[in-house]
């Protein structure tokens, strides 16, 4: 199975040279790098996005294996599916998916193998290009693609103990990546009140706090299922703390504060 890219050239540039030069303006080489149990990053067109998920991937190792969970924006495919087995390819090469520990995964309740959610998304895909620039081209990077629709508090707390286990028993040796934007087209001050909301609750390393003030109070976080879930693994497998790298929005690229979509860049140690 081939997962071709579905927005090359749109949400970020489409050819090798381009894309590469890009990421070099948005990732930092001299900063220390630690080794994060997760992170949270946007999934916006670079231009808009870029800096916040650069800034964070820079300040990472990037080890072999890299699960990464997003929203499901197109509604096809199962509840929670997981792209099994092939590779993926971006203008700067081919990433191969970790079969073994999806096989292993999609035994826990509630993953499901499934390609169709995975065809036509971008949370994930613009994710990759990060990971192979920001690891340096290493040889032996795999990802573990996983999409969420949304689902009950209590699957996303199954789901995140279901990947810890499965993280320990495979391979230790994993980043967690959550793909996700925070609040969307709202003023600049809205923005900045709710997300700080929903961002408090991950720094509190406190998963059933953030989908719970999501919900309540109505905050248009495209990625609060794939982040609880990651919240939840990464508390199951020993995080203690998380930091905010970096927050900023669209009107910070655009000049328009009327309507923005929040970023937020967060690791988990």
């Amino acid at each position: 199975m081939v997962r071709y890219p579905a927005v090359a050239g749109q949400f970020y540039p489409g050819t090798p040279q381009e894309l590469e030069m890009f990421l070099s303006s948005l990732c930092r080489r001299d900063v220390p790098k630690v080794k994060a149990k997760a992170v949270i990053v946007p999934h916006a067109g670079y231009i808009y996005s870029g800096k916040v998920a650069g800034e964070t991937y820079s300040r990472v190792e990037i080890p072999k294996n890299n699960v990464i969970m997003g929203p499901n924006h197109t509604g096809l495919g199962r509840p929670v599916s997981v792209f099994t087995e092939g590779v993926w390819i971006t203008p700067l090469g081919e990433v191969p998916v970790n079969e073994e520990f999806t096989s292993e995964l999609c035994n826990h309740y509630p993953f499901e193998p499934d390609t169709t959610a995975h065809i036509y998304e971008h949370s994930l895909e613009v994710q990759v290009p990060f990971l192979q620039f920001c690891s340096g081209y290493r040889s032996d990077l795999r990802i573990v693609p996983v999409v969420f629709q949304h689902i009950s508090l209590d699957d996303c707390i199954k789901a995140g103990r279901a990947l810890a286990s499965v993280i320990s028993q495979v391979d230790e040796d994993t980043l967690i990546v959550v793909s996700t934007d925070f609040s969307h087209y709202v003023s600049q001050d809205t923005a900045e009140r709710l997300d700080s909301l929903a961002i408090d609750a991950i720094l509190n390393l406190d998963p059933v706090e953030l989908y719970r003030r999501v919900h309540y109070y109505n905050i248009s976080m495209c990625g609060v299922i794939p982040a609880t879930v990651g919240l939840t693994a990464a508390k199951e497998l020993g995080a203690e703390k998380a930091e905010l790298v970096m927050y900023r929005t669209s009107g910070d690229v655009t000049g328009d504060y009327n309507q923005v979509v929040g970023y937020g860049g967060i690791i988990v140690y």
